[in-house]
């Protein structure tokens, strides 16, 4: 443990004495949810590529200039 980890623990440990013990249940709740939350997060996978080559597709015309009836509703 580092020094500057040491003394943030420390002044941490003595904040929460001051607290009723109503407030320190509440600290000791927010604790283990922050704990869960991120014990949860796996690493990113790379993703593969070609995983889903002939899944979809694109139509022919995809880039083409939309008909001005569909801008106008007509």
């Amino acid at each position: 443990m580092s020094i500057q980890t040491a003394d943030v623990t420390k002044a941490f440990i003595t904040k929460l004495q001051d607290l009723p013990s109503e407030q320190q249940q509440q600290v000791l709740d927010f604790v283990e949810f922050l704990t869960q939350k991120y014990s949860n997060e796996q690493p990113a996978q790379k993703r593969l590529l070609g995983l889903n080559r002939g899944k979809i597709w694109i139509s022919d015309d995809f880039n083409d200039p939309l008909p001005d009836e569909f801008w106008t509703g007509g």
